[in-house]
Parts: structure tokens; sequence; C-alpha cells
């Protein structure tokens, strides 16, 4: 309720604020610093796509980049073989996944953190391998956004309100072909 009261309120400052043009209400550049310091730093923090992108840039800047980078194919996943239980779902998964930052200049917040699968097909339990009696897809979650559109005077910009599916995990799923 609170994350929807204060889009709310960032909406209206959006809309009440500005240049007024038949495009709606026109903002220059540091109008938008001021927005996204506001938007980032209160509205979607209860969006795991939103919150999780410090974590995965500090990841990729250390010495985990070598390993993330290494890692976009579907794991071998035998019990024996696993050695350090760890408490990420993504890599626990029969459906495992991975995180990467998606960046959309034109988007308030401009970084989602958005989940690739790593397998076409599913872990098999017992032998720890791929199979494709079943498929991994995507869990999506729908978000607002905001998407910043030019204005006639080439100078400023205006927002809209849209919303986005961003990919936040995968499952294994029956293909399409069972039904």
């Amino acid at each position: 309720m609170n994350t929807i009261l204060v889009l709310l309120a960032v909406l209206f400052a959006c809309l009440t604020e500005g240049k007024l043009t038949r495009e709606g209400h026109c903002y220059d550049d540091n109008d938008l610093q001021n927005y996204k310091h506001f938007v980032g730093k209160h509205a979607w923090n209860n969006y795991p796509s939103f919150y999780m992108v410090k974590e995965l840039e500090q990841l990729e800047s250390g010495g985990n980049r070598q390993r993330r980078q290494t890692r976009h194919s579907c794991p071998n996943l035998v019990a024996s073989s696993i050695q350090q239980v760890t408490e990420d779902h993504n890599s626990r998964s029969i459906s495992p996944w991975r995180y990467r930052i998606d960046v959309d200049e034109n988007r308030l917040p401009m970084k989602l953190a958005f989940a690739e699968c790593l397998c076409s097909g599913c872990i098999d339990v017992r032998t720890g391998r791929e199979t494709d009696a079943v498929n991994s897809v995507t869990v999506n979650q729908t978000m607002m956004v905001l998407r910043r559109k030019q204005c006639s005077d080439q100078k400023t910009y205006a927002f809209q309100v849209e919303y986005i599916k961003v990919p936040v995990a995968c499952t294994c799923v029956l293909p399409k072909s069972h039904y």
C-alpha cells in the first residue's frame, strides 16, 4: 500500500511540475535526476528486481565476475558433486536460473535484475542431468515503471506509466504439446 502511495505522489509531482506542453508536463535533465533519486529510493524497494541490482553489480565488480560469466549453461546437479549447499533458490532449483542486469535509459528504474533460465528442459532429480520431458520457463512479475518520452522541443522529457513483465525466476512446466 505504501508503494502505491509513493508512486501516486511521484506521479502527482510529475503532473504538477515541469513545463506544460501538449505532450503533458516536460522535464529537463536536472528535473529527471531529482525524480530518479526520489523514485529509486522509495517506490520500487519492494521489488526484488530493483533492489537486487546493487548486489549483482557488486558481484560483477568483485572476484565473482569470472564465475558469473562462465555459468550460462545448464548444470549437472548430481548430489555427490554439490560441494557447498547454498541458500540461493536459483542454483538449487531443478529449473536453475541466473540474473542479469537489464538497462533501459528511458525507463525508471533504469536498471532491473532479469532472470534467465539456464536450461531449456529441467534437471531430473534422479540423474542430475537435464531432461526435455519438461520445460524451463520464466516466472514473470508485472511491474509499474515510468517510461521517458522526448517532448516536441527535443530538449525535455515527459513520463508515461507503463506495466512491464519482469522475469524473476524459472520453473518447470509440461511442454505445450502435452495439453
